[in-house]
C-alpha cells in the first residue's frame, strides 16, 4: 500500500508527526467516556446527564475545528498546533491541580477538552499539502488513523482510574501530550506549496459552493458515528451487559482501534475505485451495522461483533470522505477540513447526547441507535443524488477528469 511514488511525493516526518499529534490528542478528547462510568458514580449522574457529559468534549471540539481550520490557512498548520496543544496542556495541568469537584465542572472540562478535538483540522491539512491528488487518499487516511488515539483512551484510562483515581488520569494525559508536543516542534514541517494568506471573510466563501454541504452532510455520519460510540461504548457495555469499566473499556478499545485502522484502507480504496463507489458500500453496511446494534444481543461478546461491523464500516467511510474534500478544495483544504470535521463533530454530539437521552426516556438504546442508521441512509441518497455532477464537473489540477 506503501508504493515507492508515495514515499518519495510526500513528507514522512511530517506525516509521522501528524499522526502522532492527531492521534494523542483524540485520546485526550474523548478521555471522559472511559472515565465515565467513575465520574458517573462519584457524582451520581442519570443516563441522560452520563450522554451529555461525553457529548460536550464532541461538540465543543466540533465547534473549534472551523476556527482552527482558519488559522490553519491563515498562520499555517504548524503554527496552530503548537497554540492548540499548548492550550490542551495548560487545561489538563490546571484540572488536576485545582481539582474537579462537581459536574458542571466536568462540562467545563469538556469544554477545554474540545480544543483537543479541533486538532483534526490541523493535523490533516498539514499531512496533505506535502502530497499530490494521487496519493491524497492514503496520506489522508494515515494521518487520520489517528483516530486510534480514542481507543488508547478506551484501553489504559479505566484501569489506570481504578489504580490512581480518575482525577489523576486527568494530570497523567499530559504527559504522553507533551512528548507529542516535542515531536510535533522539531519533525512537523509546513509544505512550502501553502496558499497564500486570504481575508478571514474570503474563507467562508466555500459555504457558498453545494458541495461542502455536501461534503458535511458525508462526514457528520461517517466520522460522527465512529466518534459518537468511541465516546459512549463504555457506558454503553457497563450498562447492558454489567461489564466493569475496565473490560468495557477493552471492548471499547478493540471497536475504535478497528474503525481507526481501516480509515487508511478506506482512503486507499477511494484512490483506486473512487470516493463515491467506495461510500456507496460505505452507508449500506454502517446502517446495516447500527440498525442490528439497536436490537439487544443476548450476550456482550454478540454485541462486540456488530459493533466492530459498524465501527468498521464507518472508518472506511473517513478515509473515502477525505479522498474527496482535498481534490475539490485543493486551496482552501484548512478552512474545508474544519468544517466538515466540524460536522462530523456534531454528528458524534447528537449520537452520543441521543443514547443517553434514549436510554433515560425508554430505557433502551434503540432508537439512538435506529435513528442514526437512518441518517446513514440520508447520506445514502444524498451522494447518489450528486455523483453524477460530481464526475461531470470536477477536474485535475492540469484538467484531467478525476476518478470518483
Amino acid at each position: 500500500m506503501l508504493s515507492r511514488s508515495f514515499l518519495k511525493s510526500g513528507h514522512t516526518p511530517t506525516l509521522a508527526a501528524s499522526f502522532l499529534y492527531f492521534d494523542l490528542s483524540f485520546m485526550v478528547w474523548v478521555i471522559l467516556g472511559p472515565l465515565g462510568v467513575a465520574i458517573a458514580r462519584d457524582f451520581n449522574l442519570d443516563p441522560a446527564q452520563k450522554g451529555l457529559m461525553v457529548a460536550v468534549p464532541v461538540l465543543s471540539g466540533a465547534l473549534l475545528r472551523v476556527a482552527a481550520g482558519v488559522l490553519v490557512d491563515h498562520i499555517g498548520p504548524k503554527k496552530t498546533g503548537i497554540v492548540a496543544q499548548l492550550i490542551v496542556l495548560a487545561g489538563l495541568a490546571l484540572a488536576w491541580l485545582i481539582g474537579i469537584d462537581n459536574y458542571n465542572q466536568v462540562l467545563a472540562l469538556g469544554v477545554v477538552l474540545g480544543v483537543a478535538g479541533a486538532s483534526f483540522a490541523i493535523a490533516l491539512p498539514l499531512a496533505s499539502r506535502w502530497y499530490p491528488p494521487e496519493h491524497q487518499g492514503l496520506a489522508l487516511g494515515i494521518a487520520g488513523a489517528g483516530n486510534s488515539g480514542t481507543a488508547l483512551a478506551a484501553l489504559f484510562a479505566p484501569g489506570l482510574a481504578q489504580a490512581f483515581g480518575w482525577s489523576n488520569v486527568i494530570g497523567l494525559a499530559a504527559l504522553p501530550l507533551l512528548v507529542a508536543f516535542v515531536v510535533f516542534l522539531v519533525f512537523a514541517r509546513d509544505a512550502p506549496n501553502r496558499p497564500p494568506p486570504k481575508r478571514l471573510a474570503e474563507y467562508l466563501d466555500v459555504l457558498k459552493t453545494p458541495d461542502a454541504w455536501w461534503l458535511m452532510l458525508l462526514y457528520s455520519v461517517t466520522f460522527g458515528g465512529f466518534v459518537g460510540l468511541s465516546s459512549s461504548l463504555t457506558i454503553y457495555f457497563n450498562s447492558e451487559y454489567g461489564l466493569t469499566p475496565v473490560t468495557a473499556g477493552f471492548f471499547t478499545a478493540a471497536c475504535v482501534f478497528a474503525g481507526s485502522f481501516i480509515r487508511p484502507v478506506g482512503g486507499a480504496l477511494a484512490d483506486r475505485y473512487g470516493g463515491v463507489r467506495t461510500l456507496t458500500v460505505v452507508y449500506v453496511l454502517a446502517a446495516f451495522g447500527l440498525a442490528l446494534a439497536s436490537f439487544h444481543a443476548p450476550n456482550a461478546l454478540a454485541a462486540l461483533a456488530v459493533f466492530l461491523f459498524a465501527m468498521m464500516a464507518l472508518g472506511c467511510g473517513n478515509g473515502a470522505v477525505f479522498q474527496l474534500a482535498p481534490q475539490r478544495f485543493g486551496q482552501e483544504i484548512g478552512v474545508v477540513t474544519g468544517l466538515v470535521g466540524m460536522t462530523g463533530g456534531i454528528g458524534g454530539f447528537y449520537l452520543a447526547a441521543s443514547l443517553g437521552w434514549a436510554k433515560q426516556m425508554t430505557g433502551s438504546y434503540q432508537s439512538g441507535l435506529l435513528a442514526f442508521a437512518a441518517l446513514a441512509l440520508i447520506a445514502l441518497a444524498g451522494l447518489t443524488g450528486v455523483k453524477a455532477r460530481w464526475r461531470r464537473t470536477w477536474t485535475a489540477p492540469a484538467g484531467a477528469p478525476l476518478r470518483l
